[in-house]
Protein backbone atom coordinates (compact mmCIF):
# COMPACT_ATOMS: atom_id res chain seq x y z
CA UNK A 1 0.00 0.00 0.00
CA UNK A 2 1.50 3.56 -1.08
CA UNK A 3 1.34 5.83 1.80
CA UNK A 4 1.31 8.79 -0.02
CA UNK A 5 1.61 11.00 3.09
CA UNK A 6 3.60 10.72 6.61
CA UNK A 7 5.49 12.39 8.92
CA UNK A 8 9.51 11.90 8.79
CA UNK A 9 11.19 10.80 12.44
CA UNK A 10 11.44 14.04 13.65
CA UNK A 11 11.96 15.22 17.58
CA UNK A 12 8.39 14.86 18.26
CA UNK A 13 7.45 16.71 21.11
CA UNK A 14 3.57 15.76 22.17
CA UNK A 15 2.39 19.12 20.94
CA UNK A 16 -0.29 17.43 19.42
CA UNK A 17 -0.62 20.51 16.67
CA UNK A 18 -0.82 18.71 13.89
CA UNK A 19 -3.74 16.37 15.74
CA UNK A 20 -5.12 19.58 16.36
CA UNK A 21 -4.83 20.84 13.02
CA UNK A 22 -6.08 17.67 11.22
CA UNK A 23 -9.90 18.55 9.75
CA UNK A 24 -10.78 14.90 9.90
CA UNK A 25 -8.27 13.35 12.85
CA UNK A 26 -6.48 10.91 10.71
CA UNK A 27 -3.37 11.39 13.07
CA UNK A 28 -2.59 8.79 15.25
CA UNK A 29 0.55 8.93 18.39
CA UNK A 30 2.31 6.06 18.63
CA UNK A 31 5.19 5.52 20.94
CA UNK A 32 5.10 9.33 21.16
CA UNK A 33 5.46 10.25 17.06
CA UNK A 34 2.68 11.00 15.01
CA UNK A 35 1.54 9.14 12.26
CA UNK A 36 -1.18 8.94 9.49
CA UNK A 37 -4.21 7.22 9.24
CA UNK A 38 -3.97 6.46 5.60
CA UNK A 39 -8.21 4.86 6.02
CA UNK A 40 -9.20 8.53 6.96
CA UNK A 41 -6.80 10.88 5.64
CA UNK A 42 -8.19 13.31 2.86
CA UNK A 43 -4.82 14.59 1.84
CA UNK A 44 -5.09 17.74 2.44
CA UNK A 45 -1.14 17.77 3.60
CA UNK A 46 -2.50 20.39 6.48
CA UNK A 47 -0.73 18.76 9.21
CA UNK A 48 2.56 18.86 8.07
CA UNK A 49 2.46 22.50 7.17
CA UNK A 50 1.82 23.16 10.84
CA UNK A 51 4.63 20.77 12.20
CA UNK A 52 6.54 22.95 14.38
CA UNK A 53 9.28 20.63 13.59
CA UNK A 54 9.08 20.66 9.60
CA UNK A 55 8.50 16.55 9.16
CA UNK A 56 6.89 16.70 5.99
CA UNK A 57 7.13 13.54 3.84
CA UNK A 58 5.30 12.81 0.51
CA UNK A 59 5.40 10.09 -1.26
CA UNK A 60 7.65 11.02 -4.72
CA UNK A 61 6.91 9.48 -8.24
CA UNK A 62 10.04 11.18 -9.19
CA UNK A 63 11.66 7.90 -10.17
CA UNK A 64 9.22 6.42 -12.00
CA UNK A 65 8.37 9.48 -13.90
CA UNK A 66 12.43 9.16 -14.91
CA UNK A 67 11.93 5.99 -16.18
CA UNK A 68 8.78 6.90 -17.81
CA UNK A 69 10.69 9.62 -19.94
CA UNK A 70 13.22 7.51 -20.73
CA UNK A 71 11.23 4.89 -22.43
CA UNK A 72 8.79 6.90 -24.20
CA UNK A 73 6.64 9.39 -25.35
CA UNK A 74 5.31 11.66 -21.96
CA UNK A 75 3.36 15.00 -22.03
CA UNK A 76 3.17 16.61 -19.19
CA UNK A 77 -0.42 18.27 -17.86
CA UNK A 78 0.83 21.41 -15.52
CA UNK A 79 -1.31 22.84 -12.96
CA UNK A 80 -2.15 26.86 -13.76
CA UNK A 81 -0.44 27.45 -10.00
CA UNK A 82 2.58 27.16 -11.90
CA UNK A 83 2.59 30.86 -12.20
CA UNK A 84 2.60 31.83 -8.49
CA UNK A 85 4.99 28.79 -7.54
CA UNK A 86 7.68 29.21 -10.33
CA UNK A 87 7.24 33.05 -11.12
CA UNK A 88 6.36 32.67 -14.33
CA UNK A 89 4.36 34.55 -16.45
CA UNK A 90 4.37 32.66 -20.07
CA UNK A 91 3.65 28.72 -20.10
CA UNK A 92 5.72 28.40 -22.91
CA UNK A 93 8.65 29.04 -20.45
CA UNK A 94 7.78 26.31 -18.31
CA UNK A 95 6.94 24.25 -21.62
CA UNK A 96 10.77 24.28 -23.05
CA UNK A 97 11.59 23.90 -19.10
CA UNK A 98 9.95 20.24 -19.16
CA UNK A 99 11.28 19.64 -22.67
CA UNK A 100 14.48 19.91 -21.18
CA UNK A 101 13.62 17.33 -19.04
CA UNK A 102 12.65 14.91 -21.72
CA UNK A 103 8.71 15.46 -21.87
CA UNK A 104 7.53 15.50 -25.79
CA UNK A 105 5.14 18.00 -25.04
CA UNK A 106 2.91 19.77 -22.13
CA UNK A 107 -0.24 21.65 -21.63
CA UNK A 108 -2.21 23.61 -18.96
CA UNK A 109 -4.15 21.49 -17.09
CA UNK A 110 -6.77 24.49 -17.28
CA UNK A 111 -7.22 23.23 -20.76
CA UNK A 112 -9.08 20.54 -18.72
CA UNK A 113 -10.64 22.81 -16.52
CA UNK A 114 -12.53 24.38 -19.14
CA UNK A 115 -14.25 21.34 -20.20
CA UNK A 116 -14.64 20.96 -16.45
CA UNK A 117 -16.54 24.62 -16.28
CA UNK A 118 -18.92 23.72 -19.35
CA UNK A 119 -20.29 19.89 -17.68
CA UNK A 120 -21.05 22.56 -14.59
CA UNK A 121 -22.86 24.91 -16.75
CA UNK A 122 -24.88 22.12 -18.10
CA UNK A 123 -25.80 20.53 -14.93
CA UNK A 124 -26.56 24.01 -13.48
CA UNK A 125 -29.29 24.54 -16.26
CA UNK A 126 -30.66 21.22 -15.84
CA UNK A 127 -32.16 22.40 -12.53
CA UNK A 128 -32.03 19.19 -10.87
CA UNK A 129 -29.31 20.17 -8.21
CA UNK A 130 -30.99 21.87 -4.87
CA UNK A 131 -27.12 22.93 -4.32
CA UNK A 132 -24.25 22.56 -6.30
CA UNK A 133 -20.58 21.55 -4.66
CA UNK A 134 -17.71 21.21 -7.34
CA UNK A 135 -15.72 18.79 -7.74
CA UNK A 136 -12.26 19.66 -8.53
CA UNK A 137 -10.40 19.37 -4.92
CA UNK A 138 -9.72 15.26 -4.50
CA UNK A 139 -9.09 16.36 -1.01
CA UNK A 140 -13.07 17.97 -0.38
CA UNK A 141 -14.30 14.29 -2.55
CA UNK A 142 -12.70 12.20 0.08
CA UNK A 143 -14.11 14.62 3.12
CA UNK A 144 -17.72 14.32 1.44
CA UNK A 145 -17.22 10.21 0.57
CA UNK A 146 -15.25 9.42 3.96
CA UNK A 147 -17.84 11.72 6.19
CA UNK A 148 -20.31 13.73 4.90
CA UNK A 149 -22.22 10.73 2.93
CA UNK A 150 -25.55 13.26 2.78
CA UNK A 151 -23.71 15.85 0.77
CA UNK A 152 -22.52 13.13 -1.98
CA UNK A 153 -25.85 14.25 -3.63
CA UNK A 154 -24.61 17.64 -4.66
CA UNK A 155 -20.99 16.70 -5.63
CA UNK A 156 -20.57 17.71 -9.10
CA UNK A 157 -20.62 14.03 -10.78
CA UNK A 158 -18.01 15.50 -12.78
CA UNK A 159 -14.02 14.72 -13.61
CA UNK A 160 -11.80 17.15 -12.29
CA UNK A 161 -9.77 19.66 -14.55
CA UNK A 162 -6.71 17.14 -14.16
CA UNK A 163 -8.49 13.71 -15.44
CA UNK A 164 -10.57 15.69 -17.61
CA UNK A 165 -7.42 16.98 -19.16
CA UNK A 166 -5.34 13.47 -18.90
CA UNK A 167 -8.46 11.94 -21.48
CA UNK A 168 -8.14 14.29 -23.73
CA UNK A 169 -4.36 14.07 -24.08
CA UNK A 170 -4.67 10.19 -24.29
CA UNK A 171 -7.66 10.68 -26.71
CA UNK A 172 -5.59 12.78 -28.79
CA UNK A 173 -2.40 11.12 -28.01
CA UNK A 174 -3.24 7.54 -27.67
CA UNK A 175 0.20 6.35 -27.43
CA UNK A 176 1.62 8.68 -24.94
CA UNK A 177 1.80 8.77 -21.14
CA UNK A 178 0.51 11.54 -19.19
CA UNK A 179 2.13 12.98 -15.88
CA UNK A 180 0.42 15.65 -13.91
CA UNK A 181 2.49 18.66 -11.99
CA UNK A 182 0.97 20.53 -9.24
CA UNK A 183 0.93 21.43 -5.66
CA UNK A 184 -1.74 18.99 -4.49
CA UNK A 185 -0.76 15.72 -2.58
CA UNK A 186 -4.49 14.60 -3.31
CA UNK A 187 -3.84 14.27 -6.61
CA UNK A 188 -1.74 11.20 -6.03
CA UNK A 189 -4.40 9.21 -4.82
CA UNK A 190 -7.00 10.63 -7.41
CA UNK A 191 -4.81 9.64 -10.12
CA UNK A 192 -4.26 6.23 -9.44
CA UNK A 193 -7.51 5.45 -8.30
CA UNK A 194 -8.36 7.13 -12.14
CA UNK A 195 -6.17 4.97 -14.49
CA UNK A 196 -6.27 7.93 -16.54
CA UNK A 197 -3.09 9.52 -15.10
CA UNK A 198 0.60 7.60 -15.41
CA UNK A 199 2.11 9.88 -12.96
CA UNK A 200 2.16 12.79 -10.84
CA UNK A 201 4.98 15.27 -9.68
CA UNK A 202 4.62 17.92 -7.29
CA UNK A 203 6.05 21.38 -8.00
CA UNK A 204 8.84 20.63 -4.95
CA UNK A 205 9.90 17.21 -7.09
CA UNK A 206 9.72 19.48 -10.14
CA UNK A 207 11.80 22.27 -9.05
CA UNK A 208 14.61 19.17 -7.54
CA UNK A 209 14.29 17.83 -11.17
CA UNK A 210 15.47 21.59 -12.70
CA UNK A 211 17.68 21.90 -10.09
CA UNK A 212 19.02 18.91 -11.01
CA UNK A 213 19.82 19.25 -14.73
CA UNK A 214 21.18 22.71 -13.93
CA UNK A 215 17.72 24.17 -15.87
CA UNK A 216 17.24 27.86 -15.03
CA UNK A 217 13.97 28.90 -15.68
CA UNK A 218 14.94 32.72 -15.35
CA UNK A 219 17.58 32.00 -18.57
CA UNK A 220 14.37 30.22 -20.09
CA UNK A 221 12.48 33.12 -20.35
CA UNK A 222 14.67 35.31 -22.24
CA UNK A 223 13.09 33.43 -25.08
CA UNK A 224 10.47 35.14 -27.31
CA UNK A 225 6.98 33.90 -25.71
CA UNK A 226 4.16 33.03 -27.64
CA UNK A 227 0.15 34.15 -26.80
CA UNK A 228 -1.80 31.37 -26.48
CA UNK A 229 -4.75 32.99 -25.98
CA UNK A 230 -6.87 33.84 -22.71
CA UNK A 231 -9.14 30.85 -20.99
CA UNK A 232 -10.85 31.84 -18.23
CA UNK A 233 -10.07 28.36 -16.53
CA UNK A 234 -6.91 29.53 -15.74
CA UNK A 235 -8.20 31.23 -12.74
CA UNK A 236 -9.78 27.88 -11.56
CA UNK A 237 -5.79 27.79 -8.63
CA UNK A 238 -7.42 30.93 -6.77
CA UNK A 239 -10.21 31.42 -4.76
CA UNK A 240 -13.87 32.08 -6.32
CA UNK A 241 -11.73 30.92 -9.51
CA UNK A 242 -14.04 28.39 -10.97
CA UNK A 243 -16.94 31.01 -10.27
CA UNK A 244 -14.69 33.14 -12.61
CA UNK A 245 -14.21 30.79 -15.14
CA UNK A 246 -18.18 31.21 -16.26
CA UNK A 247 -18.97 33.17 -18.76
CA UNK A 248 -22.35 33.51 -17.34
CA UNK A 249 -23.60 32.73 -14.51
CA UNK A 250 -26.73 29.91 -13.95
CA UNK A 251 -29.90 31.52 -12.60
CA UNK A 252 -31.39 30.15 -9.80
CA UNK A 253 -28.45 29.91 -7.75
CA UNK A 254 -26.08 31.84 -5.91
CA UNK A 255 -22.30 31.79 -6.69
CA UNK A 256 -20.04 31.37 -3.72
CA UNK A 257 -16.35 30.27 -2.47
CA UNK A 258 -15.41 28.06 0.32
CA UNK A 259 -11.81 27.72 1.45
CA UNK A 260 -10.23 25.85 4.07
CA UNK A 261 -10.93 22.59 5.30
CA UNK A 262 -13.06 23.91 8.80
CA UNK A 263 -15.03 26.19 6.36
CA UNK A 264 -15.92 23.37 4.33
CA UNK A 265 -16.60 21.08 7.22
CA UNK A 266 -18.71 23.92 8.63
CA UNK A 267 -20.78 24.20 4.95
CA UNK A 268 -21.14 20.48 5.13
CA UNK A 269 -22.60 19.83 8.61
CA UNK A 270 -25.10 22.54 7.57
CA UNK A 271 -25.84 21.43 3.77
CA UNK A 272 -29.28 20.43 4.21
CA UNK A 273 -30.25 23.76 5.35
CA UNK A 274 -29.02 25.31 2.47
CA UNK A 275 -30.52 25.89 -1.00
CA UNK A 276 -29.78 27.49 -4.58
CA UNK A 277 -26.51 27.14 -3.78
CA UNK A 278 -23.32 26.89 -6.30
CA UNK A 279 -20.26 26.32 -3.68
CA UNK A 280 -16.75 26.34 -5.03
CA UNK A 281 -15.05 24.22 -2.28
CA UNK A 282 -11.53 24.46 -1.81
CA UNK A 283 -9.50 22.55 0.88
CA UNK A 284 -6.29 24.47 0.72
CA UNK A 285 -6.85 28.41 2.23
CA UNK A 286 -6.52 30.71 -0.62
CA UNK A 287 -7.09 27.82 -2.75
CA UNK A 288 -5.01 25.87 -4.81
CA UNK A 289 -2.23 28.59 -5.16
CA UNK A 290 -1.38 27.68 -1.31
CA UNK A 291 -0.98 23.74 -1.96
CA UNK A 292 0.86 22.02 0.81
CA UNK A 293 3.59 21.27 -2.14
CA UNK A 294 3.57 24.53 -3.95
CA UNK A 295 6.93 26.44 -3.18
CA UNK A 296 7.03 29.04 -0.79
CA UNK A 297 6.82 32.66 -2.10
CA UNK A 298 7.38 35.91 -0.47
CA UNK A 299 4.08 37.51 0.64
CA UNK A 300 2.60 34.25 0.21
CA UNK A 301 -0.92 33.70 -1.05
CA UNK A 302 -1.97 37.13 -1.73
CA UNK A 303 1.06 37.90 -3.94
CA UNK A 304 -0.32 34.44 -5.91
CA UNK A 305 -3.38 35.31 -6.52
CA UNK A 306 -2.27 38.54 -8.05
CA UNK A 307 0.13 36.57 -10.21
CA UNK A 308 -2.58 34.67 -11.57
CA UNK A 309 -5.10 37.56 -12.55
CA UNK A 310 -1.91 39.45 -14.43
CA UNK A 311 -1.39 36.26 -15.99
CA UNK A 312 -4.79 35.59 -16.94
CA UNK A 313 -5.68 39.03 -18.07
CA UNK A 314 -2.39 39.17 -20.54
CA UNK A 315 -3.00 36.35 -22.29
CA UNK A 316 -5.02 38.79 -25.28
CA UNK A 317 -8.32 37.27 -27.17
CA UNK A 318 -10.19 34.22 -25.81
CA UNK A 319 -8.71 31.07 -27.23
CA UNK A 320 -10.77 29.12 -29.62
CA UNK A 321 -12.98 26.64 -27.62
CA UNK A 322 -15.41 23.63 -29.05
CA UNK A 323 -16.58 21.43 -26.71
CA UNK A 324 -15.39 18.25 -26.35
CA UNK A 325 -17.36 15.41 -26.70
CA UNK A 326 -15.18 12.99 -24.45
CA UNK A 327 -17.29 11.46 -21.48
CA UNK A 328 -16.09 13.55 -18.15
CA UNK A 329 -18.64 11.42 -15.70
CA UNK A 330 -17.25 10.95 -12.32
CA UNK A 331 -19.44 8.57 -9.79
CA UNK A 332 -18.81 9.88 -6.40
CA UNK A 333 -19.25 6.79 -4.16
CA UNK A 334 -19.86 6.23 -0.89
CA UNK A 335 -16.44 5.45 1.63
CA UNK A 336 -15.92 4.02 4.64
CA UNK A 337 -12.91 4.79 7.21
CA UNK A 338 -13.44 0.87 9.09
CA UNK A 339 -13.21 2.37 12.22
CA UNK A 340 -14.54 0.61 15.41
CA UNK A 341 -17.32 2.20 16.85
CA UNK A 342 -17.03 1.76 21.08
CA UNK A 343 -20.50 1.22 23.28
CA UNK A 344 -21.79 3.74 25.29
CA UNK A 345 -20.45 1.92 28.31
CA UNK A 346 -16.63 1.53 26.87
CA UNK A 347 -16.20 4.66 26.36
CA UNK A 348 -17.29 5.91 30.22
CA UNK A 349 -14.41 3.30 30.94
CA UNK A 350 -12.31 5.01 29.13
CA UNK A 351 -12.62 8.36 30.43
CA UNK A 352 -12.82 6.88 34.15
CA UNK A 353 -9.54 6.33 33.11
CA UNK A 354 -8.67 9.64 32.80
CA UNK A 355 -11.01 10.69 36.05
CA UNK A 356 -13.87 11.80 34.03
CA UNK A 357 -16.77 10.50 35.38
CA UNK A 358 -18.76 13.43 35.91
CA UNK A 359 -20.34 15.75 32.78
CA UNK A 360 -18.23 18.76 35.50
CA UNK A 361 -15.13 16.40 34.35
CA UNK A 362 -15.46 16.62 31.11
CA UNK A 363 -12.82 20.13 30.03
CA UNK A 364 -12.92 20.24 26.31
CA UNK A 365 -9.61 21.98 26.41
CA UNK A 366 -8.56 20.36 23.02
CA UNK A 367 -5.03 20.30 24.59
CA UNK A 368 -4.78 16.47 22.79
CA UNK A 369 -6.11 17.24 19.50
CA UNK A 370 -9.28 16.32 19.57
CA UNK A 371 -12.26 19.10 20.07
CA UNK A 372 -13.63 17.13 23.07
CA UNK A 373 -12.85 14.19 25.82
CA UNK A 374 -15.35 12.12 24.19
CA UNK A 375 -13.62 12.02 20.88
CA UNK A 376 -10.58 11.14 22.21
CA UNK A 377 -12.00 8.37 24.35
CA UNK A 378 -13.54 7.06 21.13
CA UNK A 379 -9.54 7.48 19.95
CA UNK A 380 -8.35 5.67 22.17
CA UNK A 381 -10.82 2.79 21.81
CA UNK A 382 -9.58 2.61 18.41
CA UNK A 383 -5.82 2.61 19.01
CA UNK A 384 -5.65 5.94 17.73
CA UNK A 385 -4.87 7.92 20.89
CA UNK A 386 -3.12 7.03 24.74
CA UNK A 387 -4.28 7.70 27.98
CA UNK A 388 -1.48 10.20 28.85
CA UNK A 389 -2.51 12.42 25.49
CA UNK A 390 -4.64 13.87 28.23
CA UNK A 391 -3.02 17.16 29.40
CA UNK A 392 -5.03 18.08 32.44
CA UNK A 393 -4.78 14.55 33.48
CA UNK A 394 -1.21 13.87 33.47
CA UNK A 395 -0.50 17.28 34.74
CA UNK A 396 -2.99 16.55 37.94
CA UNK A 397 -1.57 12.91 37.84
CA UNK A 398 1.83 14.61 37.71
CA UNK A 399 1.38 17.08 40.73
CA UNK A 400 -0.56 14.83 43.06
CA UNK A 401 2.76 12.30 42.66
CA UNK A 402 4.93 15.21 43.08
CA UNK A 403 2.72 15.95 46.40
CA UNK A 404 3.02 13.11 47.75
CA UNK A 405 6.31 12.40 47.32
CA UNK A 406 7.07 15.74 48.99
CA UNK A 407 5.33 15.07 51.65
CA UNK A 408 5.74 11.44 52.74
CA UNK A 409 9.66 12.17 52.49
CA UNK A 410 11.64 11.08 55.32
CA UNK A 411 13.61 14.38 54.74
CA UNK A 412 12.36 17.88 55.63
CA UNK A 413 12.27 19.90 52.16
CA UNK A 414 11.23 23.53 51.46
CA UNK A 415 11.09 25.73 48.59
CA UNK A 416 11.92 29.15 49.07
CA UNK A 417 11.52 32.08 46.44
CA UNK A 418 13.89 34.60 45.64
CA UNK A 419 12.56 36.88 48.71
CA UNK A 420 13.06 33.76 50.96
CA UNK A 421 9.70 33.23 51.30
CA UNK A 422 8.22 29.70 51.52
CA UNK A 423 6.30 28.04 48.59
CA UNK A 424 5.61 24.82 49.92
CA UNK A 425 7.45 22.78 52.59
CA UNK A 426 6.79 19.54 54.11
CA UNK A 427 5.65 17.96 57.37
CA UNK A 428 9.13 16.31 58.42
CA UNK A 429 10.20 20.06 57.90
CA UNK A 430 8.00 21.50 59.64
CA UNK A 431 8.82 19.46 62.56
CA UNK A 432 12.39 20.19 62.91
CA UNK A 433 11.75 23.56 62.08
CA UNK A 434 9.33 23.45 65.06
CA UNK A 435 6.16 25.06 62.78
CA UNK A 436 3.55 24.68 64.33
CA UNK A 437 0.80 26.24 61.77
CA UNK A 438 -0.68 24.42 59.30
CA UNK A 439 0.42 26.35 56.36
CA UNK A 440 2.87 29.13 56.74
CA UNK A 441 3.31 29.33 52.49
CA UNK A 442 4.29 32.62 51.91
CA UNK A 443 5.70 33.60 55.09
CA UNK A 444 9.72 34.38 55.03
CA UNK A 445 12.07 31.54 56.40
CA UNK A 446 14.34 33.47 58.55
CA UNK A 447 11.03 33.42 61.30
CA UNK A 448 11.95 29.63 61.45
CA UNK A 449 15.65 29.07 60.71
CA UNK A 450 18.91 31.08 60.29
CA UNK A 451 18.94 32.02 56.35
CA UNK A 452 22.39 32.69 55.68
CA UNK A 453 23.41 29.57 53.83
CA UNK A 454 20.47 30.52 51.36
CA UNK A 455 21.62 33.72 50.82
CA UNK A 456 24.68 33.29 50.39
CA UNK A 457 23.71 29.77 47.65
CA UNK A 458 21.54 32.14 46.08
CA UNK A 459 24.36 35.26 45.54
CA UNK A 460 27.13 32.55 44.85
CA UNK A 461 24.69 30.50 42.37
CA UNK A 462 26.01 27.69 43.94
CA UNK A 463 24.85 24.92 46.01
CA UNK A 464 25.55 23.44 49.49
CA UNK A 465 26.16 19.85 49.88
CA UNK A 466 25.28 17.95 53.13
CA UNK A 467 26.20 20.74 56.07
CA UNK A 468 25.77 19.56 59.27
CA UNK A 469 23.68 22.19 60.79
CA UNK A 470 22.13 22.66 64.69
CA UNK A 471 18.39 24.02 64.78
CA UNK A 472 18.47 25.42 68.33
CA UNK A 473 14.89 25.76 68.22
CA UNK A 474 14.05 22.22 67.84
CA UNK A 475 17.32 20.70 69.47
CA UNK A 476 18.04 18.58 66.04
CA UNK A 477 20.61 18.32 64.10
CA UNK A 478 20.65 18.23 60.05
CA UNK A 479 22.30 17.41 57.10
CA UNK A 480 21.90 20.51 54.76
CA UNK A 481 21.58 20.74 50.69
CA UNK A 482 20.19 23.87 48.93
CA UNK A 483 20.13 24.19 45.65
CA UNK A 484 19.80 26.97 43.50
CA UNK A 485 17.11 26.75 41.02
CA UNK A 486 17.84 27.58 37.51
CA UNK A 487 16.94 30.95 35.66
CA UNK A 488 16.76 32.76 39.59
CA UNK A 489 13.60 30.58 40.15
CA UNK A 490 14.42 30.24 44.03
CA UNK A 491 16.16 27.73 45.81
CA UNK A 492 15.34 24.57 47.37
CA UNK A 493 16.61 22.91 50.55
CA UNK A 494 16.43 19.28 51.90
CA UNK A 495 17.45 18.43 55.56
CA UNK A 496 18.35 15.00 56.57
CA UNK A 497 17.15 14.37 60.28
CA UNK A 498 20.93 13.47 61.93
CA UNK A 499 19.98 14.23 64.95
CA UNK A 500 19.93 10.43 66.18
CA UNK A 501 23.03 9.47 64.60
CA UNK A 502 25.07 12.78 66.27
CA UNK A 503 24.18 12.07 69.95
CA UNK A 504 25.36 8.85 69.25
CA UNK A 505 27.87 9.85 67.88
CA UNK A 506 28.27 11.98 70.98
CA UNK A 507 27.51 9.23 72.92
CA UNK A 508 30.43 6.96 71.62
CA UNK A 509 32.91 9.63 71.83
CA UNK A 510 31.77 10.29 75.32
CA UNK A 511 32.67 5.89 76.03
CA UNK A 512 35.47 6.21 74.27
CA UNK A 513 36.87 9.24 76.86
CA UNK A 514 35.82 7.30 79.52
CA UNK A 515 37.24 3.96 78.17
CA UNK A 516 40.66 5.76 77.67
CA UNK A 517 40.66 6.92 80.86
CA UNK A 518 39.77 3.95 82.35
CA UNK A 519 42.72 2.23 80.58
CA UNK A 520 44.99 4.75 81.58
CA UNK A 521 44.35 3.98 85.50
CA UNK A 522 44.71 0.45 84.80
CA UNK A 523 48.16 0.82 82.85
CA UNK A 524 49.04 3.19 86.09
CA UNK A 525 48.05 0.22 88.55
CA UNK A 526 49.85 -2.70 86.68
CA UNK A 527 52.60 -0.65 86.35
CA UNK A 528 52.73 0.02 90.19
CA UNK A 529 52.01 -3.84 91.06
CA UNK A 530 54.31 -4.57 88.78
CA UNK A 531 57.13 -2.68 90.63
CA UNK A 532 55.81 -3.73 94.01
CA UNK A 533 56.26 -7.53 92.68
CA UNK A 534 59.81 -6.83 91.18
CA UNK A 535 61.11 -4.59 94.24
CA UNK A 536 59.91 -7.85 96.43
CA UNK A 537 61.28 -10.55 94.06
CA UNK A 538 64.52 -7.89 94.74
CA UNK A 539 64.78 -8.58 98.20
CA UNK A 540 63.85 -12.49 98.42
CA UNK A 541 66.66 -12.78 96.01
CA UNK A 542 69.08 -11.50 97.72
CA UNK A 543 68.27 -13.46 101.00
CA UNK A 544 68.15 -16.26 99.26
CA UNK A 545 71.17 -15.75 97.83
CA UNK A 546 73.00 -15.19 101.06
CA UNK A 547 71.66 -18.29 102.39
CA UNK A 548 72.45 -20.29 99.48
CA UNK A 549 76.03 -18.57 99.98
CA UNK A 550 76.16 -19.76 103.71
CA UNK A 551 75.39 -23.00 103.42
CA UNK A 552 77.85 -23.56 100.24
CA UNK A 553 80.45 -22.11 102.63
CA UNK A 554 79.23 -24.51 105.55
CA UNK A 555 79.62 -27.78 103.13
CA UNK A 556 83.08 -26.55 102.29
CA UNK A 557 83.92 -25.77 105.17
CA UNK A 558 83.03 -29.47 106.60
CA UNK A 559 84.95 -31.34 103.36
CA UNK A 560 87.76 -28.98 104.09
CA UNK A 561 87.74 -30.75 108.44
CA UNK A 562 88.08 -34.22 107.30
Amino acid sequence: MIRYLDFKDARCKDCYKCLRECPVKAIKVIDHHAKIIDGRCILCGHCTEVCPQNAKSVHTEREEVEALLKSGKVIASVAPSFVSSFGLQEFSVMKLALGRLGFADAEETSVGAREVTERYRRLLEGKTFKNFITSCCPAVNTMIELYYPKALQYLAPVDSPMVAHAKMLRAAHPDAKVVFIGPCIAKKREARESGAVDGVLTFEDLAAMFADKGIVLDEIARLPARDEGMMRSKYYPISRGIIKSFENYVDGYEFVAVDGAEKCKEVLENIESLSGMFIEMNCCDSACVNGPCSLALKAGALKANADIRRYVNKSGEPAPYTPSELDFTCVHARKRTGDFIPTDRQLAEILAKTGKTKPEDMLNCGACGYETCMEKAWAVANGYANIDMCVPYMRARAESMSYEIIQTSPNGIVLLDNDLNILEINGKAKELLGIRESDVRGQGIFHYFNPTDFVLAAADNKNIYNKKVYLERTSSWVELTIIVLKDNKGTYAVMKDITQETHSEEQLSKVKLETLATTDEVIKKQMRVAQEIASLLGETTAETKIALLKLKNTLQGDDGGK
